[in-house]
């Protein structure tokens, strides 16, 4: 612990088939606190999705690691949704109009996960990679689903998607906005240190805290959320930062730029934008 405040890693898979707990504990060891955990994608687990309700497993796991997570003295806090490119494995043994219905389904199914309280968060977004111009529609029709839900929760939507200049999250936000969502509780995922540009448009970058990222983010302000997206996968260790980034970096960086930016990082921003609070 680091005795001063909060460290928050705001998106983050751990796996019981991997390294699991002992991820969370290397974690915790560096001085992490808090971490937003994150359902890993369906197929990812074996699980071959026929109908909404296959993503149940999914989702049951996930809050099962989280409630084993906080018995070690990390808080968690599921985020669970469907990843936006199950599409492209549903379309492998379904038409697109039942792939966009099954994952429309998983989504109300998470929001009644969120409902209940046992997420603070949604999971959506759009491929990452190349697909045809029907996919992409779809895909965006999908994510603006799970803002829709959001909307009515008034939860946080956690976007994973293409890699996104200015006009990619002006387009994200634009779809967002229809929906009624209040915009700070759109997360992109995976962000560049565009901190200037997001607060423009009203949603909040989760910036991947790579080399020198969390410096340019910082050269711009506060508004943001650190996340390693460890993936707790032995084919890719330590992909895609360790459990240990988030704590070491936010500790090296308060020795140039003091505990006060942390604390909006680490805890003012996760607690506004997930309505969770974060104490140590």
């Amino acid at each position: 612990m680091t005795g001063n405040f909060p460290i928050t890693d705001e998106h983050m898979h751990i796996d019981p088939r991997n390294r699991g707990l002992e991820a969370v504990k290397e974690f915790q060891r560096a001085g992490g606190t808090h971490i937003f955990l994150v359902m890993k994608p369906s197929w990812t687990l074996g699980i071959k999705v026929t109908r909404p309700e296959d993503q149940i497993t999914v989702f049951e796991e996930t809050i099962d690691i989280s409630r084993q997570i906080n018995e070690t003295g990390v808080v968690s806090f599921p985020v669970l949704g469907v990843h936006p490119a199950e599409i492209t494995h549903l379309l492998e043994y379904m038409d697109l109009q039942t792939a966009v219905r099954t994952m429309k389904g998983g989504l109300d199914i998470a929001a009644g996960y969120v409902e209940k309280g046992h997420a603070v968060g949604l999971k959506s977004g759009r491929p990452h990679y190349p697909v045809t111009s029907e996919v992409w529609e779809a895909s965006n029709e999908i994510m603006e689903h799970a803002f829709t839900l959001a909307k009515d929760l008034d939860c946080a939507v956690q976007l994973h998607t293409e890699s996104v200049g200015v006009s990619e999250l002006e387009d994200i936000t634009a779809r967002a906005r229809k929906t009624g969502i209040d915009l700070h509780r759109v997360v992109k995922h995976y962000a560049p240190p565009l901190v200037n540009v997001c607060e423009e448009l009203g949603i909040f970058p989760g910036v991947l805290a790579g080399k020198d990222s969390i410096e340019k983010a910082l050269d711009q302000g506060t508004r943001f959320m650190m996340e390693s997206d460890y993936i707790d996968d032995p084919q890719r260790p330590g992909a895609v930062l360790g459990p240990k980034t988030i704590p070491k970096r936010t500790l090296k960086l308060v020795e140039r730029y003091g505990d006060e930016p942390f604390w909006k990082v680490h805890k003012e921003n996760p607690e506004l934008v997930y309505d969770v609070d974060i104490e140590l």
